[in-house]
């Protein structure tokens, strides 16, 4: 299941979109670090971290501009099955 959500981005140097905030309803989430980022054909994905260690799996649509929380893991998840 993919949550709709809103990513507050910042184009580089290059032009590239990097993940600076999240925003879902009423709360918004400051990204520490982008752990990770990869492509589909129709999506890009980014792993990142906010300021208290979750991480969360966002994507963008390509064609739609669309984003989406794919992925959120608390810190104290860490290590339970």
């Amino acid at each position: 299941m993919i949550i709709p959500i809103k990513v507050k981005c910042y184009a580089g140097y290059r032009g590239e979109q990097e993940p600076r905030a999240l925003e879902m309803g009423p709360s918004a989430v400051e990204v520490r670090s982008v752990l990770d980022r990869w492509l589909s054909p129709d999506h890009r994905y980014f792993k990142v971290a906010d300021t208290d260690e979750c991480i969360y799996i966002i994507r963008n649509d390509m064609n739609t501009q669309v984003w989406g929380l794919v992925y959120y893991r608390h810190p104290d998840a860490r290590g339970k099955n």
